[in-house]
């Protein structure tokens, strides 16, 4: 099952440091995930001016509650970088 993540950085003046004091880790797991094929793409969200204010994840985990448990390691959230996260389950639509 696919799922949508959604997440913003806080908006104070320390918020976008601190993505980027947690940001190394943050690709390490994620490059875990993709071996391990339970992300399947994503990147930054950006503002007028280029800079990253928050996060765009599409995951692949059997259950809503498995994503749930690999997020409670995740830096951005530990790092209290993303603010506000929205998950939605997600299909990828298939090309004919």
């Amino acid at each position: 099952m696919q799922f949508l993540l959604l997440a913003y950085d806080g908006n104070d003046p320390e918020a976008l440091q601190r993505r980027l004091n947690v940001r190394e880790e943050h690709l390490k797991k994620i490059s875990r995930l993709k071996m391990a094929g339970e992300y399947l793409f994503g990147g930054a969200i950006l503002d007028d001016n280029d800079k990253m204010i928050g996060s765009m994840i599409v995951y692949e985990f059997p259950d809503r509650q498995s994503l749930d448990e690999r997020l409670k390691d995740e830096p951005y959230i530990t790092g209290d970088v993303w603010e506000k996260i929205e998950i939605q389950p997600f299909r990828h639509a298939k090309m004919i």
